[in-house]
Order: C-alpha cells, then structure tokens, then sequence
C-alpha cells in the first residue's frame, strides 16, 4: 500500500503527471456532459465514437498549450485554461436547456441584455451543476497545495512536443472519420449540433469564431458587384400580387402586434376542457381575419429579434448571433421607410429598455420614426411588472393615448411580454389553471398564454372605442417557440401523442392574424414564414415590391414559393420536410424511401441558397450599393428616441 502512495505521490510531483490527470478529468466530464446535457442525434457506431474521442483530442491540445511555460507558470496556465474550458461547457449546458442550441461568440457580446436576464437565467440551473467544477477545485487544489512537489524546469522539448503531437493526431483522426459520415461538415451545415456532435464542444467553440471572424471581414471585402447576383436572384424568384388581394389595406393604418413565444398548437387547443385562448380562437372565424395555420417562425439564435428583423426587412436572422447586435449601422430598406415614402408615420411600443436587443440604434437603421421604451410608460407599481418589462394589459392601457396621438396612416408594432420564459405569474392575474405535467414550464405557459389572449382581446376593444379599427390592418404574430425541445416529454402529454422528429418540426408553427376591414377573411393553409411577412402586407396597401431586395414572397399570391427555410438548414414544405439532414413525406410523417430523395435534395438546395444569398446581404452590408427608384433611403442622424428628445420637438 504504501509503494502505491509513493508512486501516487511521485506521479502528481510530476507536471505531466498532473497534465494527464487533468486531461482524464476533462475528457470524462465533457463526454458526460455531451452524452447526458445535449440531444445531439447520435447514431451508430462510429458517431459514439466520435463522440468519446473528440473531447480527448481537445482536451490534450489545448492543456498541452501550457508546456510552454516555466516554472510555477505552467501549473497556473494549465489550471486557467482548465477552468476556462469548464465555464465554456457549463454556460453551453445552461443556454441549450433553454435554447437547444449552443452559444455562439456574438451572443457572447450581446451584454446590453444580460442585465434582464436573471430570472430567466436562474430558473435554468440545477442543484446537480455543482459537480461541473467538482474537477476544478481538485485543480486549484493540486496548484496550491503544498504537499505537491513543484517542477521548476520546463519540459523536454521532446516530450512536449510528443504530446501536443499526438493531440494533433486524434483530432485530425476525429475530423477525418467526422468527414467520412459527414461530407463537407465544416463548409455546408448550418446546423450547430452536428459541429458538437461529431468535432465536440471545444472545437465547436473555435470553429464558431473563425466562422464569426470571417463574416465580420465580409462587409470590408464587399463591392458594388456583389449586389447584381442577389438581385438576379430576388427577381427571378418575385411573386407578383393576386389582384384579388393587391391594395385590399390601401391607406389604412398598419398595426402589428408581437405575440411572445406563442406556438400555433395553443389555438384552438383545450386544457381540461377550457380553450385556453378564446378570443384568439373566436379570430379564426371572423369574416374580415385571415389565419394562416402553417406559418412558420424561422428565427435562429436572435430569436424575438430575429423575428423581428424578418418582418421588417424579409431578411434571414443570421447564423450566429443577433443582427440586432451585430449589424445595427446596416443600410435596410425595412418598412419604416418604405411607406415613409408613402406618407406613413412609424413608430415601436415596448415596455422594456430601449436598450434590450439594441433596438434603440438599429430601428433608426430601419428608419422607425419613433420608438416608445420603458421610459414613456409608468413602470413604477411592482404588480405591473413582467421579468422583461410592462405587463400586457397595463401595456396597452398606456399606449393607446400614445397611439391616437400619432399622425395618420401609422406604422406600428406593439410588443407584448407577458407570455416569456419562465411563464410565471402573479396567481392573483390568472384565470387558467396550470397543466398538470410535472414540468414547470410547460404547465405554467397555458397561463401566462391565457393571459396574453386577454390583453390581446382588451387592445381590439380599445381599438374599436378609439375608431382606429375600422380603418387598420392589424397583424398577430407569434415570435418563436415557447417550449423547446427539451421539454418533449411533458409536452407529449399536452398533445397527445409521441413527438419525433417530424413532430417537432411541426411545433415550430407560430400564430398568423392579417385583419383588413372588408377583406375576405377565412383559414388558409399556405406554407409560409416570417420573410413572407413584409412583401404580404406591401402587396395589401397597394405597394408592388419587385424593386426591393426580398427573400419572402407575398402569401396571398398564386405564385408564393411554399418552401420554408429554417436557420439551421432544415426545411418545411407542403410536401417534405428536412429534419436534422433527413427527409420525411408530409403526409405520412415517415422518412423517405431512396427513391423519393432526389427531390428532396432540390428542395434543400433552394433552401440552402436563399439563406447564402441573404447572409451575404446582410454581413456584406450589401444593400448600401442599390438604392431603388422613388425610394428615399434612411438618414440615421434623423432619429433621436430619447423622451426629452421628443418632449422639445412637440
């Protein structure tokens, strides 16, 4: 016994005896973490391999980098970059529990939010998480213990250089046997599970920042010549207006209103026997409202801002990030200033910080004339008050005397957020009881979406008393799932039956209201996402958009490409849907037979190319090279949305 403490004790007095410790450690907990933490899909032999190695080659490569230096040096470099690749897995599990998704570095930068995050945020973690860093403090332990032998030498070129060899080796094996399952990994998926999946999360962490480094150089190696290809495109693939419907909403007021996190599955559906959304129940059948029952959010990881920035300008989100953050000096030819030219006012109401999703600077980029924050309502009384801003009822109590106050015909979006992540609410507010699943998510959402059906009922009667109703299109649409995936289990119960992954495709559906006044109203089964918004409501108020760079296409035309992308490479479409890289029959719900897959692939390829030819649009900034005729474009200096600001010029 005491022979093997002595050997115990002479390999940890050993720096590459405490090297190999940590890279064992590292390796166990990552594979753990991305067995037990992500659902990544995993298939086969060799995908569970590839799984297990890749945190082994990661793991030596980048502790290996601290043979480098001397001394005491090395044991500090080795624990910091130990506990930095620790805090880069653990805040990975803590957003994919929410998102399903992985971070990405311009989410990173995205801190002007993080201030509204924390309740969101603590309702992610789990009494378990303690143990990710169990393994870092045995490493600061064996740094500063005392009873640690210390080597003061470097380590034999030799050997280090043997060691970060053989990491070399493992992960060019892991990428070789990576891209024999996967061709093309690393230049065509857009989906980041399959980086995580087969490369881990280490190497998905640097292969996310070079793609992020090589989008940011787009706009400085862009020129005029770019532009002809996407409007090649753009033309080829316009839509032209049904003249049933062209000019349906001419002259009249444009009143969207943003329903947070709202699934289509919630219309018509019933908990215990009660709807849990009358009013927007009762909507499906009113003879001037068109519900659109398979439109799709296509948000990626900007998500309200995403959907937001898709029907402004029907422009993709981007791969990484939020272009709210990242390309808010953009030149767009959104909305706000196209029908300025058409003598529209604009403005945004939100209770929250201006702050939040920089919307205070790239809505002057979109050319909203006036963007009414937290700082114009009262948000003093604690009862009023959701974890991102003003409550809805309260919301639309405060901006209606902002709303008849502006100049006619008006441009708005009012946006709601009392249906959002964590879906708690004062039980004095309720009028629904929760579902009863176990899952506290999902068993809240049914109230706070009861909720926010109520307000949405409460704003339609205050339009109606104003007079503004009868002469205004008003739009609802949902923003992005409130359920992710990782809530399948409880959510199985909700609908009743198993969610595969067809199923899930399904539940991306978000609600689609277009209420003109004397427009035909009915349900439509259209396939259709949120780019398709923008060119729809300018073909309703008379606007043809050939002229414009759009990647959506008007709903309501006979024309109207049904195949709808989503941000991470898959697809829905009437006939097939493309799930995690396989192709199922729409009718059936069942995988494709190989016969079946040659049109499949088609459609992934006009998928695929819509969203190449929107990211160049907005990391190349391109639009700054076409001004379209009769159209004025956006002077940013314009626009102050300040309270003060607006208080001297009235």
């Amino acid at each position: 016994m005491k022979n093997l403490l002595s050997k115990k004790n002479d390999l940890l007095n050993k720096f590459l005896g405490i090297y190999l410790l940590a890279v064992l450690m590292l390796w166990i907990k990552t594979y753990i973490a991305q067995t037990a933490q992500f659902k990544l899909g995993v298939e086969g032999f060799l995908q569970q391999f590839l799984l297990l190695i890749n945190p082994l080659g990661s793991a030596m490569l980048f502790l290996g980098f601290s043979f480098l230096f001397r001394g005491k040096r090395k044991y500090t470099s080795l624990v910091v970059v130990y506990t930095l690749m620790s805090i880069v897995l653990y805040a990975n599990i803590v957003y994919y529990r929410f998102f399903s998704d992985f971070i990405t570095l311009p989410t990173v930068t995205q801190t002007q939010n993080f201030g509204d995050l924390g309740g969101s945020v603590l309702s992610l973690l789990k009494p378990y998480d303690i143990l990710f860093f169990v393994d870092v403090f045995v490493m600061f332990y064996l740094r500063f213990s005392k009873k640690i032998q210390k080597e003061t030498d470097r380590l034999g070129n030799k050997k280090a250089m043997a060691v970060i060899a053989l990491a070399l080796g493992i992960s060019i094996l892991n990428l070789g046997l990576a891209e024999t399952d996967r061709p093309q990994l690393l230049s065509r998926g857009f989906d980041r599970n399959y980086i995580v999946k087969y490369l881990g999360m280490y190497n998905y962490t640097i292969y996310d920042s070079v793609e992020t480094m090589k989008a940011s150089s787009q706009r400085a190696l862009a020129d005029s010549s770019d532009i002809t290809e996407v409007m090649n495109y753009t033309k080829a693939n316009y839509a032209k207006p049904n003249a049933q419907y062209f000019g349906k909403a001419k002259g009249m007021n444009v009143i969207y209103l943003h329903l947070e996190s709202f699934q289509n599955f919630l219309i018509n559906y019933k908990l215990n026997g009660e709807e849990v959304t009358p009013f927007l129940n009762s909507l499906t059948k009113d003879k001037n409202t068109m519900y659109f029952d398979n439109f799709f959010h296509q948000t990626g990881q900007g998500k309200t801002s995403d959907a937001e920035f898709m029907l402004e300008n029907s422009l993709f989100g981007l791969p990484q990030g939020s272009a709210y953050i990242t390309k808010a000096q953009n030149t767009y030819q959104a909305a706000p200033s196209i029908l300025k030219d058409y003598g529209y006012t604009s403005a945004v109401f939100h209770g929250n910080n201006g702050s939040f999703w920089n919307r205070n600077e790239i809505y002057k980029s979109f050319g909203f004339e006036h963007f009414f924050d937290a700082s114009y309502f009262d948000t003093n009384a604690s009862e009023n008050m959701a974890e991102y801003g003003l409550l809805d009822k309260p919301f639309f109590n405060q901006s209606e005397s902002l709303l008849t106050s502006l100049p006619q015909p008006f441009y708005t979006k009012l946006i709601t957020v009392g249906n959002h992540y964590p879906y708690k609410m004062n039980q004095d507010l309720v009028t629904i009881d929760k579902a009863n699943t176990g899952d506290a998510s999902v068993d809240n959402y049914f109230q706070t979406a009861r909720y926010a059906d109520e307000a949405i009922e409460q704003v339609f009667n205050q339009l109606k008393e104003s007079g503004l109703y009868d002469n205004s299109m008003i739009i609802l649409y949902g923003d992005h799932y409130g359920i992710s995936d990782n809530h399948n289990d409880a959510m199985e119960q909700i609908i009743g039956k198993e969610i595969t992954p067809y199923e899930s495709a399904n539940l991306q559906r978000v609600p689609l209201f277009i209420h003109v006044p004397g427009m035909q109203g009915g349900t439509n089964h259209t396939y259709g996402g949120q780019t398709d918004l923008l060119p729809t409501v300018l073909h309703l108020l008379g606007i043809d958009t050939q002229k414009f760079v759009q990647f959506g296409s008007d709903l309501l035309s006979k024309e109207h490409d049904e195949i709808v992308p989503f941000r991470n490479g898959g697809f829905v479409s009437p006939s097939i849907y493309s799930v995690n890289e396989k192709y199922y029959d729409n009718k059936t719900g069942l995988l494709l037979d190989d016969s079946q897959l040659e049109d499949a692939k088609t459609i992934k390829d006009k998928a695929d190319r819509k969203l190449e030819l929107s990211d160049r649009v907005v990391n190349g900034d391109l639009l700054r090279f076409y001004t379209p005729t009769d159209y004025t474009p956006v002077d940013r200096s314009k626009y102050n949305y300040s309270k003060d600001a607006n208080e001297e010029s009235n």
